[in-house]
Formats: C-alpha cells, structure tokens, sequence
C-alpha cells in the first residue's frame, strides 16, 4: 500500500511539474514579446500599423485572402558574398586576383580566406551575408520570417496555400498604392494571366463629375471603365491596401540577419 500512495504520488508530481513546464510556462510568455532591435541600427520592429492597415487586416481576414496566399516566408540558410570596396595601390593585381576568385555563394570560411588574399594582394572587402532559398529567389522576401514580423498581428494569417504568391513582403514588393488598388480592382490589369479573383465589390463605377475624383484609379488604356465613367475606392478598399502595403519584413534581425543593399542616392 506505502509503495502504491509513493507510485502514485511520483506520478502525479511528475505530470504536474511537466504540465505547469508546458503549458503554465508557455500561456505566461503570451502577450510579453517585445519589439526586435534592427541589426546595426537603432531602430526597433516592428512598428505599429496606422489605423487604416488595421482595419485592412480584417477586410483581409473578411474576403477570405489568407484562403489563397501565405503570409511567411522560408530560407533554406545563408551563404556570404565578398564585394571589393577599394582596390588599393595595386589596382591591377588586385583586380587579376579577383578575376580567379569566387566571390559569392561562400561559406564564412570560404570567405575569410577569399577576403585574406585580396587583403594580402592590398585590396579591401566587405562581406554580405545573403539569405537564400526558393521563397526568397522568387523575390518573395529578402529574409525568413520569424516571431517579431507578426508582434501586432491579431490574429496571425500565416495561411496554408499558394494559390497566390506570399505576402509577407508585398508592401516592399508594390509599394504603390494605385497599384494594390489597381491589382484588387482587376487582378489581370497588372499581372498577365492572373488567377486572383476581382474584388470589384470593393470598388464603386461611378459617372464623372465637374472633375474626376482624386482618388479615381489610373489604369491602362486599355482596361480604363467606360467613356465617362471612373473607379473610385470604398473605404474597405483602401484599408485593405493600407494592410497590404503594411507588410514589410525587410530589416535584418538577430534571428534573420542579412547585409541590406545600399543604393548610391
């Protein structure tokens, strides 16, 4: 009897350590992540949407979007390209050694050794660190997504199909807002052989006044409405685009690091 009152009592000890590790544990971090800081910067992500993209989020979430496209983007790894920044004093043999040389696609230590020689050679280097990966070669996203793109979200629309392409970058993908507009409006307008259904609903048809309407979509000639006519946006509409330009996960994180491209202004 003594040895069953000790079995039992273990067992209970022991489901209800591993139930309060599990699920105690975990319901207690819900609601405490905080914002990532940016690599090599300041800056803190993500930012709170405006209040329009909020409401865009459940216009979003109404139509049914996350149905047809995801909203996370995958990364098979990172490799690291070497980019000459100064050829030194021997331009010349720093430019014949690099010529022979590698310089992207590289493990880290592929790359320190090809950055030692051009070193050597009297040149300097940076090294980019690159995420790769079939989402992020079809130009989906520059990173994977990780925990903080979705900080705000509520609920999370991460999806399950692709009908559509993802997303989760769109608004640095298209960032005009004629464009979403356009894009909701008539899919087939700004995408060949898109398979994206119209959201016209969204969208009035309305005859022209004194003057067109600052908000009237500009299209293509040959998709523009009837002669007369001009495509205005309901409030749904805009918030839905004010949602879909919000998704921007183009920062480098601890979690997601990469070296962003700088354009020269």
């Amino acid at each position: 009897m003594r040895n069953g009152f000790s079995v039992f009592l273990a067992v209970f000890i022991a489901l209800g350590l591993s139930w309060c590790g599990f699920v105690l544990g975990s319901a207690k971090q819900l609601g405490t992540a905080k914002q990532a800081a940016v690599l090599n910067s300041s800056d803190t992500y993500p930012l709170q949407r405006t209040g329009n993209a909020t409401l865009g989020s459940q216009v979003y979430r109404a139509n049914g979007c996350a149905a047809c496209h995801t909203e996370q983007v995958r990364q098979d790894g990172v490799v690291c390209d070497v980019v000459l920044t100064a050829a030194g004093k021997k331009p010349t043999v720093v430019s014949n050694l690099v010529s022979t040389l590698k310089l992207t696609g590289l493990t880290k230590e592929e790359a320190d050794g090809v950055s030692d020689k051009i070193a050597a050679a009297g040149g300097s280097v940076e090294t980019h660190i690159v995420a790769n990966g079939a989402d992020i070669a079809r130009g989906w996203g520059i990173r994977r997504s990780v925990a903080a793109d979705y900080l705000y979200d509520n609920p999370v629309q991460l999806g399950s199909l692709r009908a559509g392409p993802d997303l989760a970058n769109v608004g640095a993908r298209f960032p005009d807002l004629n464009w979403q507009l356009v894009h909701l409006y008539a899919p087939q307008t700004v995408v060949k052989n898109s398979a994206m259904p119209s959201f016209r609903f969204l969208f009035e048809v309305r005859k022209l006044g004194d003057a067109p309407s600052p908000d009237a979509l500009q299209f293509p000639k040959d998709f523009a409405p009837p002669a007369g006519c001009e495509v205005v946006p309901t409030p749904e509409a805009k918030q839905l685009a004010a949602y879909l330009l919000s998704l921007k996960a183009d920062v480098p994180l601890y979690e997601a690091p990469f070296t962003p491209v700088m354009t020269k202004p």
